[in-house]
């Protein structure tokens, strides 16, 4: 439907301040500047960091930005891409979670964090997806490499054209795990904190990657007498409210790196932070940024799911006309002390015939900020058309006649 001529067009101007959508099939956001709150109030990041955003996670809009274009490595924050892959084969049946991955020599070489994982070894997928994102596992990570593409190299080919398709302007893998290349990871292996951002937002709607990134502790191996219990880097998912995620990261080239994602009163908020200074430096600037996210913005509903926006007629349907209703809520995020101004355009199809399901897309609701298309949500029927008999096309030309 999108992009198709539409013959009738109803129009409706709603009064909201646009500025990040939920329920709504977003274009793909602008890499501009950051916008401010609406007391006008700026912030500044006492801690050392090379740069910082806060995105909002409905939208992919930025709230706040710190060098959000500039490259350098991101350290085992690489490993949310590894994870998007992996989670993407297992949700197109490509992988099951019981399926066995086997160790290699290249895996078990890796060093750093890792699960020890012994040549020739088998865990589950499901063990191996949780040691790289909770354990943060060198080893585990690359085995899933070589279990999903036959050898890290092909897989990281997968990680760099997935980074292409989503946007990623400026990210390039050069292994699955972050760790540092020979000296070389700036020029070999780099993200930015906008990219990092709206590749995490990605995988936040990945069935089971909030399960994986937001488990603190996990036992690998119960069953036997190698059975690391494997702890979260990420310790503010035990000390900031509302936190469930993501994945941290460090290298002497990277500095402390984080990816964060927090949730209160319906607002999700991803906070993202390179090259701090120290581990603390790093928590306190996502602390900071978040704090001050949810303090500055908050979420609203503009219209719910089921409005009705219309009604279409159909000349051989059964019912006659069927009612066109909003498939989805949708919710803005805006500065907190402002009022909402947007404009919103239902536009139904009626060249449309009969039989239709209920829920069948019939048109959209488009929204725009000022003359700029910014979104669009499904308009659907309220419920089902059959195409009616002749004996009901009869009756109704009679009652038509009788009207008359």
């Amino acid at each position: 439907m999108p992009g198709s001529r539409l013959p009738c067009v109803a129009v409706l101007v709603l009064p909201v301040l646009l500025l990040f959508f939920t329920g709504v099939e977003i274009l793909p956001p602008a890499r501009a500047a950051a916008l401010s709150p609406g007391d006008g109030t700026t912030f500044q990041l006492e801690q050392k960091v090379r740069s910082a955003v806060l995105m909002d996670a409905a939208s992919g809009r930025l709230l706040w930005a710190f060098n959000p274009d500039e490259r350098q490595p991101i350290a085992s924050v690489t490993k949310i891409m590894t994870l998007v892959l992996a989670l993407e084969a297992l949700q197109s049946g490509q992988v099951k979670e019981t399926d066995p991955v086997l160790g290699s020599e290249h895996a078990k070489s890796m060093g750093g964090t890792q699960i020890w994982l012994e040549v020739g070894e088998e865990l589950p997928y499901r063990d191996m997806l949780y040691a790289v994102a909770v354990g943060s596992a060198n080893d585990a990570a690359v085995a899933i490499a070589e279990h999903l593409a036959g050898s890290e190299e092909t897989f990281v080919a997968r990680m760099n054209q997935r980074a292409r398709e989503l946007g990623m302007e400026n990210t390039y893998f050069a292994n699955a795990t972050g760790l540092p290349l020979e000296g070389k990871v700036t020029q070999n292996h780099y993200s930015t904190a906008r990219d990092v951002a709206w590749l995490s937002r990605h995988a936040l709607t990945l069935p089971r990657f909030r399960e994986l990134v937001s488990t603190y502790e996990y036992t690998m191996r119960p069953d036997s007498l190698r059975r690391p219990v494997l702890y979260s880097y990420n310790r503010l998912l035990r000390r900031y409210p509302g936190l469930d995620g993501i994945k941290t990261g460090f290298t002497n080239e990277a500095g402390y790196c984080i990816s964060a994602t927090a949730m209160r009163d319906g607002l999700r908020l991803i906070a993202v932070v390179l090259g701090a200074s120290t581990r603390a430096d790093r928590d306190d600037a996502v602390t900071a940024l978040l704090n001050w996210g949810f303090r500055s913005f908050e979420r609203v509903t503009v219209a719910k799911e089921r409005t009705r926006y219309g009604v279409v007629r159909l000349l051989r349907g059964y019912p006659e006309q069927v009612n066109v209703v909003l498939k989805e809520t949708i919710s803005v995020t805006i500065p907190r002390g402002t009022k909402p101004n947007y404009s919103a355009e239902a536009q139904i199809d009626t060249d449309i015939r009969a039989p239709l399901a209920q829920g069948a897309t019939v048109g959209w609701l488009v929204l725009r900020e000022g003359a700029k298309e910014i979104g669009r949500v499904p308009l659907v029927t309220e419920s089902e058309v059959r195409r009616a008999t002749i004996w009901e096309m009869v009756k109704r030309g009679v009652q038509q006649l009788i009207r008359l």
